[in-house]
């Protein structure tokens, strides 16, 4: 199958980044369906998906205003009239809108050229769903995982397609951090692995090759380190998220929305917090881990998990811009 053959493709949860991934793939004109697990889950993705299509709305009308950065997942081309940037704006009110939410998996991967699966980071539900899918998805379906913890091996067998399976993981805010890291495994065949780079392409991302399986890819082994020290600092009562953003803000020139917590925001708390969790001593309140974790957990367990929500370590306005 080439790029040219992919019309349909079905986003498995939406979360912070199933909300994002099916946004992106709308915008470029893809026949999206997100496939949920219930009506309740129906009900909480709708938020999700309307706060991600203000973000990207307002990205739109922000570089239209100032013609500061651009997102580049929005735009092949920095260099846009008025115009052409309102019919930008134009096709994502329009293809945004025609998002399919659905609990079917008939519905959802029946006919589907590609799936992106990105439920919770739990082994055992991901094995049994992709168990559960692996009869209805037909021969030509290219299934990939944005896992952000976990190896394409570990669950290839289930899959039933181990050739057509590998890793598409993606940043956050991927219309302007337009990423995608691609990690196959031992299994996965050059042509699933050539038809996900150009998928990347296709929706906006800038596709890094990994040559072997590695966990945390690259952007996780660069970033979890760097959260966990932010939050050390904060869970030890060294100092508070905001004086630890603007010292990284300060010293590195980093733009507001690229310091830890803000970080962390996007990410979301949860996930944070179950990666936190897997660490060495995360049971135990004494230890670094444990700090971080009870931290955390005091956050997620008070609702706020994160921009998605509107709150997490800081307060956002529908916009997602910091309230002060």
């Amino acid at each position: 199958m080439d790029i040219k053959d992919v019309k349909k493709v079905t986003i498995a949860g939406c979360g912070t980044e199933g909300s994002q991934i099916s946004s992106m793939v709308a915008y470029k004109g893809f026949e999206t369906t997100v496939w949920l697990r219930s009506e309740g889950s129906i009900d909480r993705a709708k938020p999700r998906l309307e706060s991600v299509r203000k973000q990207i709305l307002g990205e739109l009308d922000a570089w239209k205003a100032d013609r500061g950065e651009y997102c580049r997942g929005l735009s092949d081309e920095k260099d846009l009239t008025d115009e052409q940037i309102d019919q930008l704006r134009a096709q994502a009110e329009e293809r945004l809108s025609h998002i399919c939410l659905t609990t079917s998996a008939e519905e959802a991967f029946s006919d589907a050229d590609v799936v992106i699966e990105c439920i919770n980071e739990d082994p055992a539900q991901k094995r049994a769903f992709y168990e559960k899918i692996s009869g209805i998805m037909p021969e030509k379906t290219l299934l990939l995982t944005d896992s952000s913890t976990f190896l394409p091996s570990t669950f290839a067998d289930a899959t039933g397609r181990p050739d057509r399976y590998m890793t598409l993981h993606f940043a956050n805010q991927i219309w302007r951090n337009n990423l995608t890291e691609l990690m196959r495994h031992d299994r996965t065949s050059d042509e699933s692995f050539e038809l996900a780079e150009q998928f990347s392409h296709a929706i906006g991302m800038v596709p890094l090759k990994l040559n072997k399986e590695q966990p945390g890819y690259i952007l996780n082994t660069l970033l979890i380190p760097w959260f966990k020290a932010a939050m050390c600092l904060v869970a030890s009562g060294v100092t508070d998220p905001a004086t630890v953003d603007l010292c990284w803000e300060l010293d590195t020139g980093a733009r507001p929305d690229q310091t830890p917590f803000r970080k962390i925001d996007k990410v979301g708390l949860p996930l944070a917090l179950k990666i936190i969790s897997m660490e060495p001593g995360a049971d135990d309140p004494s230890t670094p881990a444990g700090m971080m974790v009870a931290l955390l957990k005091s956050y997620v367990d008070a609702g706020k998990t994160g921009i998605a929500v509107d709150e997490g370590f800081y307060k956002y306005d529908e916009n997602g811009n910091v309230i002060k």
